[in-house]
């Protein structure tokens, strides 16, 4: 037997407990992944929070301009953060220069597609014309979008079978969801999404303010005999503005 077999026959204890470097590295591991929790949390959220604020100001832009663009930058991002945390900051394997710019400018493109999907199908019943452009679009450029930043999958798999089918698919819808937003629009009462307008999408006026009481004259008995009545305003029979 050589030494070393005698050692280890001597002292089997020894060579049985397990070495503390292997218990060190394990702490390590835990340790990381308690402190990655918040991360992955955030990372998660991000997805979700960044594609909702791009699903509502992708909607809701013709009636604010202004304010749903600066919305859809903001969701886009927060989408954008969430993308560099979950595929450079908390992936083992770091992609280089030219993958990191492909992956980042795929998932901005994903987080519109999947905003105007998403969207589109929320508020259909609000803006039939609208959702029916934006939910096929949608599902092509999430499609689309999804292929090219997936590492897994060839570009050219976006020309296959699944491919076609999300064509057809995005094509039915279209043509699907114009007919049924036309026969939407021509109901009575049909679909709309006033955000504090009338139902014409005009700004609801309000009535014009009355005339004061004239005051009482001197040495009358303290009140006028009568209040006169209070001015008219066109079309307010009621007195609340719709």
């Amino acid at each position: 037997m050589t030494p070393n077999q005698l050692l280890d026959t001597r002292n089997p204890e020894a060579a049985a407990a397990p070495s503390p470097t292997g218990r060190t590295a394990r702490r390590r591991m835990q340790q990381a992944r308690h402190r990655s929790l918040a991360a992955r949390y955030l990372g998660y959220v991000g997805y979700f929070v960044g594609a909702g604020l791009i699903s509502g100001a992708v909607v809701h832009h013709p009636l604010d301009p202004d304010r749903y663009t600066r919305i859809a930058v903001y969701g886009a991002l927060v989408f954008l953060a969430a993308t560099v945390l979950n595929e450079f900051l908390l992936t083992r394997e770091r992609p280089g220069l030219p993958r990191m710019l492909v992956v980042i400018g795929s998932s901005l493109l994903l987080s519109f597609g999947i905003g105007m999907l998403s969207g589109g199908l929320q508020h259909f019943d609000d803006f039939p014309a609208r959702g029916a452009v934006l939910v096929p679009t949608g599902l092509v450029v999430s499609f689309v979008a999804y292929v090219i930043k997936d590492a897994d999958t060839p570009w050219h798999r976006m020309f296959g079978l699944v491919g076609l089918a999300v064509l057809i698919t995005a094509a039915l819808a279209f043509f699907g969801l114009r007919q049924v937003a036309a026969s939407m629009e021509t109901a009575p009462g049909g679909g709309g999404h006033s955000h504090g307008t009338g139902g014409t999408g005009e700004p609801a006026t309000a009535p014009e303010p009355t005339a004061p009481a004239a005051p009482a004259a001197p040495g009358s008995g303290g009140s006028p005999s009568a209040k006169p009545a209070p001015k008219a305003t066109p079309g307010d029979g009621h007195g609340h503005g719709h």
